[in-house]
């Protein structure tokens, strides 16, 4: 098993967890969070004076995903979050050991 961990536009989300839902994937954790990649964010204008915004919202998308899917999903974060502008975020994939399932004790790709 993989886990995505996606930070993205806040208003790709609708889209990113539509697609994901298709895939058969409707679980996922998703957080509001704020940071900033290699740009250092951004400065805007406001009653004529410049301010600079260190860190953008985003927001973060966490799917556990097995094996065998792992590039279809991967494929439709990045096709539905892309704006082809800076700041479209990233893609984080990392193993997973093992998933319980709180409730019924399940184990593994059971519990995804």
């Amino acid at each position: 098993m993989k886990r995505i961990d996606a930070i993205i536009r806040p208003s790709r989300l609708p889209f990113v967890r539509e697609a994901l839902e298709e895939l058969g994937y409707g679980g996922m954790t998703v957080a509001e969070v704020k940071g900033h990649g290699k740009q250092r964010g951004i400065t805007e204008q406001w009653r004529g004076r410049e301010y600079k915004v260190e860190y953008l919202s985003k927001a973060w998308v966490l799917v556990v995903v097995n094996d065998q899917d792992l590039q279809k999903v991967v494929n439709a974060i990045v096709e539905n979050a892309r704006t082809g502008e800076i700041g479209d975020g990233k893609i984080f994939i990392s193993d997973v050991i093992d998933v319980i399932r709180v409730r019924t004790n399940e184990r593994g790709s059971a519990a995804v």
